[in-house]
């Protein structure tokens, strides 16, 4: 297969070029139009309770819980108590309630002012709040519409003496989207001139660095067209995008990067310039294939859950693995049997090396295989002592506090958080269907109310405090709260607790497991969508992990038929991601460096962060394997020696490995720079797992255990053998590799019993003694060696 995709690239050089730009054309066109399409939402669990009380409620009762706040201070000079009561404060407070509530839209407009209800009052009777509601499905384009608008129109406004400012859900997550596609041009702007930068530290000329960076801005073009394509049948979420900048950069950067520096290793073992391209095609083309299918499985696994913002991850991150492969494959072949020596900057040194340059990685190697007993538990230990905090996590999800310690939103919604005794902004709605009478809602409302983190229940029969009647009931709570005609009803709880805290966990967990007279209840609000949502993902995280470890290792098994390599692979890659996620509590969860950061510790781990961070770094990682693996696998087929064969595949992918990883770092990172703490910890995540997967996995553990297990790393008994022998995926092609500008009539489409190597290298006169090198570098052919 792979022999006589060398020969297309190579023999169809010309038709793959203008195919590919012709793709990359309707790429540019479409692609950039997708953010526009993309939503800002897709954390819920479509079928969880909280969804199906939401939407009840609104077609019942036209009602809900708020979705965004008001804050109406008074103006700093105004002393005394009681000043929102003053009339020049209630009139200029009922003012802004009615201009709020005329706006289209807008539905359970109420303020203080309007209602007299003291829970909208602040502690010193300064402030006041207006809560309103956005009826409708939070992906209706017609209804974020007007939450843009809201939040950008009233995000900071004057109305006589009052100072108002916004809050509430919808505008922390529409604020969260508005800084994150400007943080987003911001690590483009640093990433791709560092990423050029490095290349052409790496292969010393201009052209050479160029191939690999064209085709990272390629590729995330190609994934925009696919995400744009995707919008056309299903929600995608904009923190997706997130994901084509840095995985479409790295990976695509990657892949070239293994490819061209193949080829030039090709060229500098004397093979002509068509023979080179198909000799990579065959060996570094099959590595990449490989290495790209692992990433695409591993990132597959997001679609098992149903919260489309971790799905949203998946389609990116498939689109960006199929235009990778697209590019390195036939575009970057095509591309070098083109350009041939004109890749580099001065002519090619066509002899093969006399003796090995000593690099720092042949050195590393020589020590691991030299002493693997002390390297694997040496290593094994790093990783575990860093994994530990892992057992700290406590499990949370984006809130205000993703947003800047200085931002107006966030310092609108704390001064909430400090100045009102009750959480009527966090109210959780409690709907009964069935069986409703006076005396099942009264017996129902006194029994919530002495729940611990209660605070108040609002019902048809009047308000509860602590097992208490407070406010007798009147026609307008029944108006509010009873629909005899549909046998429902419904409870306002007011919340004592932090909704988003293991409080407000326990707090949902009680009301839904309260025995009940009516036929159905259903609990809804923002701790109860957090509840969903958190049982969404980890009810669903074992068949993931079970998906992504078992189509992982039938995978790798397919490629290497052995039954120890893939079980040796994930499990180390499991210790790597959970040295990862113990960083990620220490910093993100419990505070240590912080403020280094400019991030606030939530006390919580984001939930949907780290599954985002577990999936695609498992596949980066199983990336850099097959990258490894299959130079090893190889060296060992040549030589039949395994401490030769792990000392030569360090030191041939060492320099191609680190690259890799320094510039996927540099991308991450670039991410890492947003103002957003959960986008912070995505990159700076992802950062972490790549270079302690990249410098301490790859280059001290798994040479240590390969070492040890000798021959064993390929055994697999006769009958799996014989299955992979017949299923696997060969080592190499079966097929004729030949400079086709020397003889175009040779039939390649035909393949022959085995494969024929024409030695087409150019004699050259003696090259020089190559000097020894300790460059991070060294192990790439470059003309000055």
């Amino acid at each position: 297969m792979f022999t006589r995709l060398g020969n297309f690239a190579v023999r169809r050089r010309g038709f793959a070029l203008t195919l590919t730009t012709v793709v990359l054309v309707v790429a540019a066109l479409l692609g950039p139009g997708v953010i526009d399409r993309l939503a800002g939402s897709g954390f819920d669990d479509p079928d969880a309770d909280s969804v199906a009380a939401r939407a009840e409620l609104d077609r019942i009762f036209d009602t809900g819980f708020p979705d965004l706040v008001f804050l109406m201070e008074t103006n700093v000079g105004t002393a005394g108590t009681g000043v929102v009561d003053r009339a020049v404060m209630r009139d200029a407070g009922l003012a802004f309630t009615e201009e709020i509530a005329a706006i289209e839209g807008t539905d359970d407009v109420v303020s203080y002012w309007s209602t007299g209800d003291p829970a909208l009052r602040s502690i010193d009777e300064r402030s006041a709040l207006l809560l309103l509601r956005l009826p409708g499905d939070e992906n209706d384009p017609a209804r974020e519409e007007l939450s843009i608008r809201l939040v950008e129109d009233y995000a900071r406004v004057q109305r006589g003496p009052l100072a108002i400012r916004i809050a509430g859900r919808d505008a922390v997550f529409e604020h969260i989207g508005s800084i994150a596609e400007g943080d987003l041009t911001r690590a483009e702007l640093i990433a791709i001139p560092l990423t050029l930068l490095l290349l052409m530290v790496v292969f010393r000329t201009v052209i050479a660095a160029l191939v690999p960076a064209l085709v990272g801005v390629a590729t995330l073009l190609g994934a925009l067209l696919v995400l744009y394509l995707i919008t056309e049948f299903t929600d995608v979420s904009i923190f997706a995008i997130n994901l084509v900048t840095t995985l479409g950069l790295g990976l695509a950067i990657d892949y070239s990067l293994l490819v061209v520096s193949r080829f030039r290793e090709e060229r500098a073992a004397g093979y002509a310039v068509d023979t080179a391209v198909q000799r990579t095609v065959r060996t570094a083309g099959r590595t990449v294939a490989f290495s790209g299918l692992t990433v695409a499985v591993s990132l597959s696994a997001l679609l098992i859950f149903p919260i489309y913002f971790l799905r949203s991850f998946a389609y990116a991150g498939i689109g960006v693995v199929a235009f990778a492969l697209l590019m390195s494959l036939i575009a970057v072949p095509a591309a070098l049997s083109l350009l041939g020596d004109r890749v580099e900057s001065l002519p090619v040194r066509r002899r093969p090396r006399k003796r090995h340059v000593i690099t720092v990685w042949r050195e590393r190697a020589d020590l691991v295989v030299d002493h693997p007993w002390r390297y694997l538990l040496g290593g094994t230990a790093i990783l575990v002592a860093l994994a530990a905090p892992f057992a700290l996590v406590e499990w949370g999800e984006a809130d205000h506090r993703t947003l800047p310690a200085d931002d107006g939103i966030r310092r609108t919604t704390e001064k909430i958080l400090d100045q009102f005794d009750s959480s009527e902004s966090n109210a959780i709605p409690m709907l009964a269907l069935g069986n409703v009478d006076k005396a099942a809602v009264t017996a129902h409302a006194l029994e919530v109310s002495q729940l611990p983190g209660v605070t108040r229940v609002d019902s048809a029969t009047g308000s509860f405090v602590a097992g208490a009647a407070v406010v007798p009931a009147d026609d307008v709570a029944r108006e509010r709260f009873l629909r005899e005609a549909d046998d429902a009803t419904w409870f306002n709880i007011v919340p004592a607790v932090d909704p988003i805290s293991a409080a407000g966990e326990r707090l949902i967990t009680d009301l839904r497991g309260i025995e009940t007279p009516f036929a159905e209840t259903l609990v809804g609000g923002g701790a109860a969508s957090f509840v969903d949502t958190k049982a969404a993902i980890l009810d669903n995280l074992p068949l993931a992990a079970a998906l992504l470890f078992g189509s992982t290792y039938v995978l790798l098994f397919l490629t290497f038929g052995s039954l120890l390599v893939p079980l040796k692979a994930i499990v180390l890659n499991i210790l790597s991601l959970g040295a990862t996620f113990g960083m990620l509590v220490i910093v993100f969860q419990e505070g240590v460096g912080a403020d280094l950061l400019g991030v606030t510790a939530a006390g919580t781990t984001d939930l949907s962060t780290v599954v985002l961070i577990f999936g695609i770094a498992f596949g980066l990682s199983m990336d850099y394997e097959v990258f490894l693996l299959s130079r090893i696998k190889e060296e060992y087929d040549a030589s039949g020696h395994t401490q030769d064969s792990v000392v030569e595949g360090i030191d041939r992918t060492g320099p191609i490995i680190s690259a890799a990883a320094l510039l996927l770092t540099i991308t991450f990172l670039a991410t890492a720079t947003s103002s957003l703490a959960f986008v912070k910890m995505f990159g700076l995540g992802l950062a972490v797992a790549v270079v302690t997967d990249a410098f301490l996995v790859r280059i001290t553990v798994v040479p240590a255990l390969m070492t040890l297990a000798g021959k064993w790393n390929w055994w697999a008994p006769r009958p799996l053998r014989r299955l992979h022998d017949r299923w696997g995926i060969p080592d190499s092609d079966t097929g004729v590799i030949i400079d086709l500008r020397d003889d175009p009539s040779i039939d390649l489409t035909r393949p022959s019993p085995s494969r024929v190597d024409l030695d087409l290298r150019e004699p050259e006169p003696e090259a020089a003694p190559e000097p020894e090198s300790e460059t991070l570098f060294a192990a790439f052919p470059r003309d000055d060696d």
